[in-house]
């Protein structure tokens, strides 16, 4: 059962501290406004502030970090939601190749912001491991090298043996380890940003939902319930959490659900499942994500829907989750358990541009956003600052429709579809 204190809570917000910025309530002008307190909003604002803009204005409908940004699983390392091999073949290898290494540079970006700002977000550096659920380690070795040949990325192999010593689940076969990787406390981070922001002139408000955004004249208009701000550049991020905000842009994402849980603190208990800090995700569709936290909980994320679920159901359906990688952790308490909303494209790769009226996007990072959002705040700040062209290829990802309630059946049942074949596989 979970403590009824915690239903309406997630772990990320119990241990992170809470802070307050104020709402828009008068009109202010600036030269940018970021629409959207997830971390696609604050590394656009983190990168103009880095490129000497500073008359910027951060608008958040709800606190910083209340969407997915605030939410996931908390792991830092390259990549998208689309399969690599698919980007390779939809754009072609070199582009493939400067996306991809966007994404690492990414990486290297946070890790030197949290280093650099003195930003306390519990980084763990032990890396990140693909576990194998499948007793098929040749298919393992074909995407090492696959990775190492096409993307000069080098993951650590480990054997079964060294996968069963580090991860004591009879599920798993073998592994591969992802070094330069990371996992941190999501919700601090964004957090820690926006006290960047707000200690450098950005002006922050929170609890500032935009009802309209205005392009017909010059100057854009963007207005709250109780303000406006008067602007040369508007950037929407506003991810799964966009609703009604901006058609044109929420009909091109699909608010998809997963969800997490945090046990109880696990003491001498965490030794018997993992011999590793590093954080943990396994080779099948739907696949398990989990961590150790630094005060010994297993912080466990799973499952995709298109429905956000009730804290306990969550928990009952991630317990018997863990207990299928980890029996021995039966009887564990869970104390924390949630779902939010990602945004995903059709095409699953993030939806970076800029609309005819000038409306700068960046949204539908799915469920591998931490580095891609910190990319796009880059690649929006550069085009914004120095006029620079979005890199080639990410044009070909444009707002394809998603079709709303039809979409959302669609993408349940080809979820349904990967978790039977999954299934079958074992």
């Amino acid at each position: 059962m979970i403590p009824q204190e915690n239903l309406q809570h997630t772990f990320y917000q119990a241990t992170a501290t809470s802070e307050h910025y104020p709402s828009l309530q008068e009109q202010v002008d600036c030269e940018v406004c970021i629409i959207g307190g997830g971390y696609a909003g604050l590394a656009t604002a983190m990168g103009l502030l880095e490129r000497g803009i500073k008359n910027i204005v951060l608008l958040e409908a709800e606190q910083i970090g209340h969407g997915a940004s605030g939410r996931n699983g908390g792991f830092v390392f390259g990549g998208f939601s689309l399969d690599n091999a698919e980007l390779i073949k939809q754009i072609g290898r070199e582009p493939a190749r400067h996306l991809y290494q966007l994404t690492l540079d990414a990486v290297a970006l946070i890790r030197q912001r949290i280093r650099q700002y003195d930003m306390d977000c519990d980084i763990n550096e032990s890396g990140v491991v693909l576990a194998n659920w499948f007793d098929d380690a040749k298919k393992l070795q074909q995407q090492r090298e696959f990775m190492l040949r096409e993307f000069e990325v080098d993951w650590t192999p480990w054997s079964r043996e060294q996968t069963r010593a580090a991860l004591h689940s009879e599920r798993y076969f073998d592994a591969l380890h992802e070094k330069n990787a990371f996992h941190f406390h999501p919700l601090k981070y964004a957090q820690a940003l926006a006290r960047v922001l707000n200690s450098q002139a950005v002006r922050v408000f929170e609890q500032s939902r935009v009802s309209a955004i205005e392009t017909i004249a010059a100057e854009k208009l963007v207005r709250t319930a109780n303000g406006t701000v008067k602007v040369k550049h508007v950037v929407v991020c506003c991810g799964g959490y966009i609703e009604s905000l901006y058609p044109q842009l929420a009909r091109s994402v699909l608010p998809i659900a997963t969800y997490v849980m945090a046990t109880e603190k696990l003491g001498d208990k965490l030794a018997t499942a993992m011999q590793t800090t590093a954080a943990v995700y396994d080779t099948r569709f739907a696949f398990d994500y989990y961590r150790p936290l630094a005060d010994s909980r297993l912080l466990w994320g799973g499952r995709i829907s298109i429905q956000e679920k009730p804290a306990a159901t969550v928990a009952q359906m991630l317990y018997k989750d863990m207990l299928k990688v980890y029996p021995q952790l039966a009887g564990t308490k869970i104390e924390y358990a949630w779902s939010g909303l990602m945004s995903y494209a059709q095409h699953k790769m993030p939806q970076i541009g800029c609309l005819p009226n000038g409306v700068w996007y960046a949204m539908g990072f799915g469920g591998h956003g931490v580095a891609p959002t910190t990319m796009a705040g880059e690649l929006v700040a550069q085009a914004i600052a120095n006029q620079q062209a979005l890199p080639h290829g990410l044009d070909q990802y444009g707002l394809p429709p998603s079709f709303g309630k039809l979409g959302l059946m669609a993408a349940q049942c080809a979820y349904w579809y990967y978790e039977l074949r999954d299934w079958l596989r074992e």
